[in-house]
């Protein structure tokens, strides 16, 4: 990832609402979610998270399809990782220890099976 995108994607996160609104989308998968849905789970006004939504899916971190009347909002998974490998990958400088926390979280994590997964 180039820096320019690494800054593009955190500073669309750089804002309460709109990191609200990727973390449900990251958690829903790639089912997705529809926009009143959003709106209901995050208590956000229409034309905001419709900006919120405007500047996610600008950054790339967002996608969108429409099914037939609704419009369903996905996490872009594959932006993300990239934005976290360009956050990793001068991780450490020599010191594993540094980043190992990091990967304790990961293997904790729901969508990798760790224990949240199983109190899920």
């Amino acid at each position: 990832m180039d820096p320019q995108a690494a800054i593009s994607g955190l500073s669309a996160l750089a804002h309460l609402g709109r990191l609200d609104v990727f973390r449900l989308l990251v958690k829903a998968g790639p089912e997705g979610v529809a926009a009143g849905e959003i709106a209901r789970a995050t208590g956000s006004l229409p034309n905001t998270l419709s900006t919120n939504l405007s500047i996610l899916a600008g950054a790339g971190l967002v996608r969108s399809r429409r099914e037939g009347r609704s419009i369903i909002y996905t996490a872009a998974y594959d932006r993300m990782q990239a934005l976290l490998a360009f956050l990793m990958e001068d991780c450490c400088a020599g010191k594993p220890e540094i980043c190992a926390p990091l990967a304790v979280i990961a293997e904790r994590a729901a969508c990798c099976g760790g224990e949240a997964a199983q109190t899920a």
